[in-house]
């Protein structure tokens, strides 16, 4: 029976977070402990009447402070490239290469010791952990993948598959042609490309290669994916033994629909989550 693309695409979600998908606590609290000494030194700062002359006090007793700088302004790097005056400098916070004096204006033009100084914030661990939790929020994008992964393997296990026996995760092309003899060049552009599956499941009578992913927002990557992944399916098909099954949702896929609707129309396994509630995996898997 043949299914209808708009009814299909009107069971996308706009969203799969969980509890753990906003902010990594755990990781904010880990990069706010290798700093934490340094952040204490630094928070006798707070207030301070005479704040470059505590600041080169301290640089003197205590140079590890400078590994702490640049997180003060939301910069993971420890090199940091600043244009004044048609003059090209770049600060190391890591390998000092600067006088104190030339940090000191560092400091005093980027305005860190106004925000000290001035008691604007009254503690440094407090401050850098808002920091953290806004820096973490870049790490949305890769939990959202891990998070249909994490979806479409518990259908996997719910399916009465086990990890390493009969369904295996993250694997490539050459370990699923070493390990059951399936060539799958077609795919791999005669070995010049090493594409890798999110899950590979084996039954006794085929080898199934799954790629997940979700969608929350637009953007010209939908496009190329929708067409990448119907470039496997065709390529698959001519290969004996081996499917290729693509799980995706996500309403960011509505502004890219007709490229998704394309794929959709030539590639037999492409399912969304509303189809995995629906115990997909007992219908195709053979």
């Amino acid at each position: 029976m043949k299914r209808d693309f708009n009814t299909w695409l009107s069971h996308f979600r706009s969203s799969i977070a969980n509890y753990h998908y906003y902010v990594d606590f755990d990781k904010v609290y880990q990069n706010i402990n290798k700093i934490k000494i340094e952040l204490n030194i630094l928070n006798s700062l707070v207030g301070s009447k005479h704040i470059e002359q505590d600041f080169e006090t301290i640089l003197e007793r205590y140079p590890e402070v400078l590994t702490c700088i640049p997180i003060l302004i939301a910069v993971r790097l420890h090199e940091i490239h600043i244009l004044d005056n048609s003059i090209n400098y770049c600060y190391d916070f890591k390998k000092k290469n600067y006088s104190n004096q030339e940090y000191i204006i560092f400091m005093r033009k980027i305005g860190l010791f106004d925000l000290l100084e001035n008691h604007i914030i009254s503690n440094l661990i407090d401050y850098v952990t808002g920091v953290e939790v806004g820096l973490d929020t870049n790490g949305r994008k890769n939990r959202g993948g891990h998070l249909m992964e994490d979806l479409v393997e518990n259908y996997i296990i719910k399916a009465g598959f086990e990890k390493n026996i009969n369904y295996f995760k993250e694997m490539y092309i050459h370990e699923i042609t070493q390990k059951w003899g399936i060539d799958l060049s077609a795919v791999s552009n005669k070995g010049k490309t090493e594409k890798r599956f999110d899950f590979v499941i084996k039954t006794n009578t085929m080898i199934y290669g799954i790629e997940t992913n979700f969608y929350a927002s637009q953007g010209s990557k939908l496009n190329e994916t929708a067409r990448s992944y119907k470039q496997i399916a065709q390529e698959v098909n001519t290969i004996n033994g081996f499917t290729f099954v693509w799980f995706t949702d996500g309403t960011g896929w509505k502004t890219a629909r007709h490229n998704l609707e394309e794929t959709f129309d030539s590639m037999k396994h492409i399912y969304c989550i509303h189809d995995l509630e629906n115990d997909i995996f007992s219908k195709i898997i053979i």
